[in-house]
C-alpha cells in the first residue's frame, strides 16, 4: 500500500496534526486531493478556550473556518467502556457490530462524513489512514458504516454504528484502520481544508502468528573530531521492517567497536515505534566515545515482542519475535592524530636539519681559520 503523498506546500499543515500511535484520528488540513489523517487523543478535539483573547481563532478568522469543533470516541458497548480505540480478535469469516460516538462541541450545526479507511505507518513512525478518495483493500474495506453522513446540532452527540466482517479467506495476523469523521471547509484564502477526526481500529485475524523483523540499509559514518587525543563519534543509520504478520514493538541494541572488538561503545536506546505488518522506519543514532582504531564496525541486535490485544489472557501469549543481527563497517583512520604526529616529525626533522647546518657552518669557519693561519705562517718563513 503506497498512498499518495501530501503536496510539499501542505507539509507544514500536515505536520501540525501528525498522528500519535496512542489515540484517535485528528484532522489534517490539505487541499481537496490530500488525505493524511493523523490520530490524536480525544482531548485534542476539545473546543477552543472561552476567553477570546486566548483563542487564536478569535484573532484569526481564517483559523476559525478550519477549527475542529467536535470530538470522537469509541462508544460504550459490549466490547468495552472508556476505550482509547477499537481492538478486536476475530476468526476468518467472523463479524461484529460496534459504534463510534461523535459529539458537536461547537456552536453551529455540523454535517460530517463518516467512513473507514486502511491504516499505514508514515516515515516518522506514526499511524495514518488513507483519505476518502483512496480505495481501502484490507481492514478499511471490511468495515461498513451504517450512517456515512450525519448532521449534529450544537452540543449534540450521536452514535454511528458500524459492522466489521472478516472475509473467509483473510490471512491470519494484525490489521490496522481508522473510523474517520470528516468536514470539508474553505478557509479565508480560498483553500479547501479537510478537517478529520477518528479513532484507530486494530484487528487480529485469528490463526498462526509469525512475527518477524528485518534490518536493512545499515550504515556507519565515523567523525574523528578535531582533537587528536580524544575519541570521536560514529553515526549509525538503519531501517527496521516488520516482515511478519503481527504488530510488533521492537527493541534494539546498537554498539560500535574497532579492530578485534577494541574500544567497544554502546548507543543509547533508539525510539523505534510499534510496527504494523509491512511497515518500515529509518532511524539514526550517534555513538560517542569511539576511538579511531583504523576500522570501526557497527552491530545492531534487533528483537521485540508481539503487541498484546487489550484483555488478552496469558494463555493467548503470542510467539516470540526471532532475534536479528546485522553489522556494517567503515574506515576510522585517526587523521588528526596522524596529522599531529606528522607535524611533530616535521618539526624534529627541521630542528635536526637546522643543527646540521649550524654545525656545517661552524666547521667551514674553523677550516677557513686554519687555512688562513697556515697561509700566514708560510708567508713569514
Amino acid at each position: 500500500m503506497t498512498p499518495t503523498r501530501v503536496p510539499a506546500a501542505l507539509a507544514a499543515l500536515a505536520a501540525a496534526v501528525a498522528l500519535a500511535l496512542g489515540g484517535a484520528l485528528p484532522a489534517v488540513g490539505a487541499a481537496p486531493a490530500a488525505r493524511t489523517v493523523p490520530l490524536v487523543a480525544p482531548a485534542a478535539a476539545d473546543p477552543a478556550p472561552a476567553d477570546p483573547a486566548a483563542d487564536p481563532a478569535a484573532a484569526d478568522p481564517a483559523a476559525a473556518s478550519t477549527q475542529v469543533t467536535w470530538g470522537v470516541r469509541p462508544a460504550d458497548t459490549v466490547h468495552g467502556a472508556a476505550r482509547p480505540n477499537f481492538a478486536y480478535s476475530l476468526p476468518p469469516g467472523g463479524t461484529l457490530a460496534d459504534a463510534l460516538v461523535v459529539t458537536n462541541k461547537g456552536d453551529a450545526p455540523l454535517a460530517l462524513d463518516v467512513y473507514a479507511a486502511d491504516g499505514f505507518l508514515t516515515a516518522d513512525g506514526t499511524l495514518d489512514v488513507l483519505g476518502a478518495g483512496e480505495e481501502s483493500t484490507a481492514l478499511g474495506a471490511w468495515v461498513q458504516v451504517e450512517t456515512p453522513e450525519i448532521v449534529l446540532e450544537p452540543g449534540a452527540a450521536a452514535e454511528v454504528p458500524f459492522t466489521l466482517t472478516v472475509p473467509e479467506d483473510a490471512q491470519p495476523g494484525d490489521y490496522a484502520a481508522g473510523i474517520v469523521s470528516s468536514l470539508l471547509v474553505e478557509n479565508a484564502a480560498g483553500v479547501s481544508v479537510d478537517r478529520r477526526l477518528g479513532s484507530r481500529v486494530h484487528l487480529r485475524v485469528q490463526g498462526d502468528l509469525a512475527p518477524a523483523l528485518a534490518v536493512s540499509g545499515l550504515r556507519v559514518d565515523y567523525d574523528a573530531g578535531g582533537n587528536p587525543v580524544a575519541p570521536g563519534a560514529a553515526t549509525v543509520t538503519f531501517t527496521v521492517t516488520n516482515t511478519g504478520n503481527s504488530r510488533v514493538a521492537p527493541t534494539e541494541q546498537v554498539q560500535v567497536a574497532g579492530l578485534f572488538g577494541l574500544g567497544r561503545a554502546r548507543a543509547a536506546a533508539v525510539d523505534v515505534p510499534e510496527l504494523i505488518p509491512g511497515a518500515s522506519v529509518q532511524r539514526s543514532v550517534r555513538v560517542d566515545g569511539v576511538w579511531p582504531l583504523v576500522r570501526t564496525t557497527a552491530t545492531i541486535a534487533l528483537g521485540g515482542e508481539v503487541v498484546a490485544l487489550p484483555g488478552a489472557a496469558a494463555a493467548d501469549a503470542a510467539p516470540a519475535v526471532p532475534g536479528v543481527t546485522a553489522s556494517a563497517a567503515a574506515w576510522a583512520v585517526p587523521w588528526a592524530l596522524i596529522g599531529a604526529l606528522a607535524l611533530v616529525v616535521a618539526l624534529v626533522a627541521l630542528r635536526v636539519l637546522a643543527g646540521r647546518r649550524r654545525k656545517a657552518r661552524h666547521q667551514r669557519a674553523v677550516d677557513a681559520a686554519v687555512a688562513d693561519a697556515l697561509a700566514r705562517q708560510g708567508a713569514t718563513t
